[in-house]
């Protein structure tokens, strides 16, 4: 029967939700893909061929059960789908809106590989947990006993919210510190709202709060408390605060007036997204509108940055990326949408420096800022071409003598990736050991730190990666917690 209702890749075509016209997505931050229908879902799921090796299972981070759910799925047993999803994936409707599908799962599918087109992994998962919270099979955390122990959690993005998750189902006490006002991290503040709508985070961060995880938000540590006391106040602590510091250029005017960073521009918008008053938006400098916008980068940042001006309402937006379409790192599918949109990449370029208005007389002092220069007017674009591979084995992008030319702009936005503070520093803390990177240095699998009961996980160890990493080290560093503290209660015992 099982058999019956799936491998229908053969006589059943691949299909994705219905995706929402540009021209009308293009005016809002709602998420750009409609619902899959149940039968919909049903008959995307049967096109599962049920491989004896799924490469799709082993190539996802957190290794999640998907021929198993996806079967469950084709045979209407939808609860019994999320039941099995939720065992591998503390957030699995985040992941199936916002992980990069086409690089792992769905890029790794048999099928796929065989010309019938992948099967819509991601889309199917997100239907098992939307369909789940609706009918109200999602519930808070209800410990079947309680612990006395307690866990100490710096950072409230995917990480540490996936450890104090694991945590509090064993019953232990977990209290999360981050620095903003609301949980989420980058989930929250840094992917805008057109991937993953905040009522998504927020919801999962009501359920965490109601199973009994005390969030203590507006918290700076090094600053309104100490990490000793942090550490004084708990029996394990996990570093969880991601990577925040963004790269920079080093060329002329990179500070000028009307160039951002990336994650300001983002979190600006988010926040009034999400009903805040923002004064950097509201006065027009973290505001895209009625401007030419040029963003420089090809990651996953700059996709989100480009599709943000462009519902910004900017006059125009074009993407500088030094390599061409197949070496940029992010997801294709986000360019494709970008696109649609009416971003224009410009492949094979970098800014050589930025050209500005020079302040006159008339310019107070307060406009004119420390290169002389009021408010970018144009990016000295070089062009590039591909040489010799570097030690990745990808092509180096070399410059092409004499053919610069000038793209005007009024916002440039620099999304170039990011790199870890120095934590040692920040938070005063002696003898937490870091690479020669500035991450904290942790062990692959149990992530201790050099610290004892100190353990860290996400991009502050790895360096700016995918959330899908982020929450399987979460859950990871969550067993090597309980069986630290489990030690460490046995030698008190003696």
């Amino acid at each position: 029967m099982a058999t019956q209702r799936m491998l229908k890749f053969v006589t059943v075509g691949r299909q994705m939700p219905e995706k929402r016209e540009a021209a009308d997505r293009s005016q809002d931050f709602h998420e750009i893909y409609r619902e899959f229908a149940a039968a919909k879902a049903t008959e995307q799921a049967s096109r599962c061929s049920q491989c004896g090796v799924p490469y799709c299972q082993s190539h996802c981070p957190l290794h999640n059960n998907i021929p198993d759910w996806l079967r469950l799925t084709a045979e209407g047993r939808t609860e019994e789908a999320y039941l099995l999803s939720q065992e591998t994936n503390t957030f699995p409707e985040i992941c199936g809106r916002i992980c990069p599908q086409d690089r792992l799962c769905e890029g790794n599918c048999v099928i796929e590989q065989s010309g019938h087109g992948t099967v819509t992994i991601g889309a199917i998962e997100k239907y098992i947990t939307d369909t789940a919270w609706e009918e109200g099979w999602v519930r808070a955390i209800t410990p079947r006993e309680e612990r006395p122990e307690s866990i100490g959690i710096i950072g409230a993005g995917p990480g540490g919210l996936a450890a104090a998750d694991r945590l509090r189902r064993l019953g232990y006490q977990v209290t999360v510190y981050d620095r903003h006002d609301r949980a989420g991290g980058l989930l929250i503040y840094g992917i805008p709202g057109f991937k993953l709508e905040k009522d998504v985070v927020e919801r999962r961060n009501k359920l965490l709060a109601d199973g009994g995880v005390e969030f203590v938000l507006n918290t700076n540590i090094g600053e309104d408390i100490s990490f000793d006391a942090i550490r004084g106040r708990h029996d394990a602590v996990l570093i969880a605060t991601g990577v925040y510091k963004t790269r920079d250029l080093d060329i002329d005017n990179a500070n000028a007036r009307g160039i951002v960073r990336a994650l300001d521009y983002l979190t600006a918008s988010n926040r009034v997204d999400l009903g805040d008053e923002v004064p950097d938006f509201e006065d027009g400098e973290l505001n895209a509108k009625g401007k030419r916008v040029v963003v420089i980068g090809g990651g996953d940042t700059a996709m989100d940055c480009v599709r943000t001006a462009i519902r910004q309402g900017a006059q125009s937006v074009k993407c500088l990326y030094r390599r061409d379409r197949a070496n940029m790192p992010g997801s294709q599918r986000e360019v494709q949408n970008a696109e649609e949109e009416g971003v224009e990449f410009i492949w094979m370029t970098a800014p050589g420096a930025f050209e500005g208005h020079v302040t006159g007389e008339a310019a107070t002092a307060e406009e004119r800022d420390v290169d002389g220069l009021y408010g970018v007017a144009a990016v000295r674009v070089q062009k590039m071409r591909l040489g010799a591979p570097d030690v990745t084995g990808r092509q180096s992008p070399e410059l092409i003598p004499g053919a610069d030319y000038h793209e005007p702009a009024e916002l440039v936005i620099k999304a170039l990736g990011f790199e870890p503070e120095e934590i040692p520093r920040l938070w005063g803390v002696d003898g937490l050991e870091v690479t020669r990177w500035g991450t904290i240095k942790a062990h692959f699998q149990t992530h201790r730190t050099s610290l004892p009961g100190v353990y860290a996980v996400g991009d502050i160890v790895r360096g700016a990666s995918l959330v899908v990493w982020a929450i399987r080290d979460g859950r990871e560093a969550a067993d090597s917690i309980v069986e630290y503290l489990g030690s460490t209660s046995r030698v008190a015992a003696e």
